[in-house]
């Protein structure tokens, strides 16, 4: 079962037509949200940078998008399925007419709600995509449908036998994974590409921020990161709002090691 503007509907039913313009022009943004035992993680945050994501692509937020009616209906839609811990995708698009130019700023919105699969990968890999380039900018820090950069990112790591990329900006350096933001750790210090290198503003990225504000133990960058420095790391590490911090074990002939990841990962862990 889906939800399509609060009505729940059949995953088979047939619901946009050709004019529809997240088809057109790619003009929608998305939220993934992960619920576990009908609560859902992070829920303000995700909310918030909803909404202010709404409002820098001038779209027009309905006066009933409150951040209860937002819970409610991505946990009805997971009861509707008989789940009760789930991976959401809520998202927005304006409705059709126009052409670059719409002819509204109303929106339309669909949750889709499947089984949650969260498990930490025991060994990964990873490696550059260097055929296309993510830009710097406020754009890119925001999750909009335009992601044909990570779908070529992720056929190269298929291709590859990869189990992510390190995507680059036009400047040539590093901004996020395929799925996720990136830490490098070094000593003490831990090292993440600020928002301006355009980077999505990753809800698990500011909680994993929060943590090391707290602590004396390491020193948080947020800097412009050169490829090159993934070969001095001790560990590199990646972050989303399904599986939390994923660890990476193998960058080209490098091995990292994992105490820093599975220390904030405990941490991480208490937020929940």
């Amino acid at each position: 079962m889906i939800n399509l503007n609060g009505i729940i509907n059949k995953k088979s039913k047939l619901l946009f037509d050709y004019n529809n313009r997240a088809f057109k022009y790619g003009d929608a943004l998305f939220e993934t949200l992960k619920v576990k035992n009908l609560q859902v993680y992070f829920l303000e945050d995700h909310y918030f940078r909803l909404m202010a994501s709404m409002r820098m692509l001038r779209m027009k937020i309905p006066m009933r998008f409150t951040l209860e009616y937002f819970e409610n209906e991505i946990i009805n839609l997971v009861k509707q399925n008989n789940l009760d811990s789930a991976r959401v995708r809520f998202t927005i698009f304006r409705k059709s007419g126009g052409f670059y130019e719409p002819k509204t700023n109303e929106i339309n919105y669909l949750i889709e709600a499947t089984q949650l699969i969260s498990v930490q990968q025991l060994n990964y890999k990873v490696d550059l995509f260097k055929d296309y380039f993510v830009y710097s900018g406020l754009l890119s820090t925001i999750k909009t449908t335009n992601k044909i950069t990570n779908v070529l990112a992720s056929i190269f790591a298929s291709e590859n036998e990869l189990d992510n990329c390190i995507l680059l900006n036009e400047k040539k350096h590093i901004v996020e994974v395929i799925n996720g933001n990136i830490f490098l750790v070094k000593g003490n210090v831990i090292k993440t590409p600020p928002i301006s290198e355009g980077c999505i503003k990753g809800v698990c990225r500011k909680k994993i921020i929060e943590i090391i504000a707290t602590t004396h133990k390491y020193k948080l960058e947020e800097t412009a990161i050169s490829p090159f420095e993934l070969l001095k790391a001790d560990e590199v590490f990646i972050t989303n709002a399904i599986i939390g911090i994923q660890p990476v074990t193998v960058y080209k002939k490098c091995n990292f090691t994992t105490q820093v990841s599975k220390e904030l990962a405990i941490e991480f862990a208490k937020l929940i």
